[in-house]
């Protein structure tokens, strides 16, 4: 029996808002092959795609997807069939899946390929059914997929984050492509990971099947500790001993 999906309730977050800012650093580029005219271009759009989905600090050799990469290049598939290649793909999943719970790597998903941040953490349970129900590639799919990715970003734009000014602020949101999902080993060596706290008293657990039972040798050390030692006994001196009266008599 399935898992039923759970509804959520859209919140009126800025994105969900019509903008009026004025061109600037804050607004984010568009990358769409409805507009592209040259190769370097369509470099532009792939390198992109890449910053959005892996993250600037994941950008290397060994994520790289030569093959989407063609694809794309010669009409085969669409920014929306690359954007899913790159997720469903092992160095998108050793990357961030792996390492990372349903619920962490679920709102990592929505904020890079919806564009915003999850509106509740009933919407961030119900994605994580699906993750669990219908595993990686299906989840992506679903994204992908649904009306508000093909709403906003259609076939042939990149996705990119949705205003990311922060209403009556002066200051912006950080990107959600710039935050990193977990420290990596070197960084968390750098910052002092894993940090070891040594206790004063070292307590130790013993199982129920390895404790001594009764007539173990074990226990009589623990016996012999337990016997009251008397600390009022007289004292005996050498010049008060009758040595004669020590040693038996002897007929010669």
């Amino acid at each position: 029996m399935a898992i039923p999906l759970l509804e959520y309730a859209p919140k009126s977050q800025n994105q969900r808002v019509a903008g009026y800012e004025k061109p600037g650093e804050e607004k984010p580029r568009i990358y769409s092959t409805d507009n592209i005219l040259s190769p370097s271009e369509l470099d532009e759009l792939i390198w992109a795609a890449y910053r959005q989905i892996f993250s600037e600090h994941q950008i290397l050799k060994s994520t790289r997807q030569t093959f989407l990469e063609s694809q794309l290049k010669y009409g085969q598939i669409t920014v929306r069939d690359f954007i899913r290649g790159l997720a469903t793909s092992d160095a998108f999943r050793r990357l961030n899946y792996e390492p990372n719970s349903n619920y962490r790597f679920v709102e990592m998903c929505v904020q890079r390929i919806l564009g915003r941040d999850v509106y509740s953490e009933r919407e961030k349970i119900a994605w994580s059914i699906v993750l669990a129900t219908k595993g990686l590639e299906g989840f992506i799919d679903a994204l992908v997929n649904s009306e508000e990715y093909l709403k906003n970003f259609g076939e042939n734009t990149v996705p990119y984050q949705l205003r990311r000014i922060l209403p009556q602020r002066a200051i912006g949101e950080t990107p959600f492509n710039l935050k990193t999902p977990r420290y990596g080993p070197y960084h968390r060596a750098q910052l002092g990971f894993p940090q070891v706290i040594w206790q004063n008293q070292v307590r130790r657990f013993t199982p129920q099947e390895k404790q001594p039972k009764a007539g173990d040798p074990s226990l009589y050390l623990g016996m012999a500790r337990q016997i009251p030692v008397s600390t009022n006994l007289p004292r005996i001196s050498t010049q008060n001993l009758n040595y004669e009266a020590l040693v038996p008599y002897r007929r010669r």
